[in-house]
């Protein structure tokens, strides 16, 4: 409250409550979600930092079901149009991983300008994709039975990005890691395809998450996704 200059007679005020309330979550009362969520938008901050107790689902080794937006029998059971919110939406970072994922780049036709511009705008992009020449890409490829085609799927996809590789902001690498699943962040949100035996990349199951917790389902992902990005080469090779 000291930050945003509000007393309590102007947090009341702004949240639509009596000041006597505002006084007793001083006290340590803790109000309703709905007004939780009201008094941390007046004041900047997260519901969570205002009210832990509040969140349990936010402490470590709690059941961490609500970060869950929705789950899908198959990543082709996502619709388009969330596909291309999350895409169009993201503004500070997007992080990709996986082996080949053309269908991302495909999402619009000024998919890769979008990007550029959400670069220039102060956005984090990060994507990885499995280096064509390497082992795994070969036996993932067996255990996709794709007859020999991933490669070329990988090369397919990398040269969509041309237009991005002297953007400042945009970082393109090739991993070389046996992946169990794929990751496709989106600021706060994410996609996660779990890699089933013998089944395709639009045959695996998705899981739509949203992150609220930094001990949840969505930050062991996310650091998934930072452990293999350690591991990256850059690409091309002068982008070192």
């Amino acid at each position: 409250m000291l930050r945003a200059q509000l007393d309590s007679a102007a947090l009341a005020v702004a949240v639509g409550v009596d000041v006597k309330t505002v006084n007793r979550w001083l006290a340590g009362r803790i109000p309703h979600q709905r007004t939780r969520l009201a008094v941390a938008v007046v004041l900047g901050e997260t519901e969570a930092d205002l009210w832990p107790h509040a969140r349990p689902d936010q402490a470590p080794g709690t059941n961490a079901l609500a970060e869950v937006v929705g789950a899908y029998a198959h990543r082709a059971d996502i619709p388009q149009p969330l596909w291309t919110s999350l895409l169009t939406g993201a503004s500070e970072r997007i992080d990709l991983l996986g082996y080949a994922y053309p269908f991302i780049l495909e999402l619009l036709p000024d998919a890769m300008a979008r990007i550029a511009d959400k670069c220039a705008s102060g956005a984090r992009v990060r994507m990885a994709f499995a280096d064509p020449e390497c082992a795994h890409v070969i036996e993932r490829d067996g255990l996709e039975q794709m007859g020999g085609t991933l490669p070329g799927r990988i090369r397919n996809a990398l040269n969509f990005l041309d237009p991005l590789h002297e953007v400042p902001g945009c970082q393109i690498g090739l991993h070389t890691v046996h992946l169990y699943n794929s990751v496709f962040r989106f600021d706060d949100q994410m996609i996660v395809t779990p890699h089933l035996f013998r089944a395709r990349g639009y045959q695996h199951t998705a899981l739509h998450l949203r992150r609220l917790s930094p001990h949840g389902i969505f930050a062991s992902f996310a650091d998934q996704f930072e452990q293999i990005w350690q591991t990256a080469t850059p690409y091309p090779a002068e982008a070192v």
